[in-house]
């Protein structure tokens, strides 16, 4: 499991669109707590192009289950389960 900060990986000040693009180009999961706009720019996205998935993680979640969640992701399905699907935590 690798993970990149948005600051790390250079979507800081990205629009939606764009932050879609280069975690697709990547073969990336993005994982955000955006969930006022992602999902509806991610089904835009979709539509056109392909996705390795998002993961909507609203920010109340205690981080100690975001990470159970998403270390359960991770260790029972395959990067293929996630091709153009958008989820919510908790699971």
């Amino acid at each position: 499991m690798d993970f990149r900060a948005a600051t790390v990986a250079g979507l800081s000040g990205l629009k939606d669109p764009e932050v879609l693009a280069l975690a697709a180009r990547e073969g990336r999961f993005l994982v955000t707590h955006d969930s006022k706009t992602m999902p509806h720019h991610f089904a835009e996205f979709v539509g056109s192009n392909r996705s390795a998935g998002v993961i909507v993680v609203p920010q109340h979640l205690p981080v100690s289950a975001v990470v159970d969640d998403l270390v359960l992701i991770w260790t029972a399905t395959t990067p293929d389960d996630w091709v153009d699907r958008i989820s919510y935590l908790p699971l």
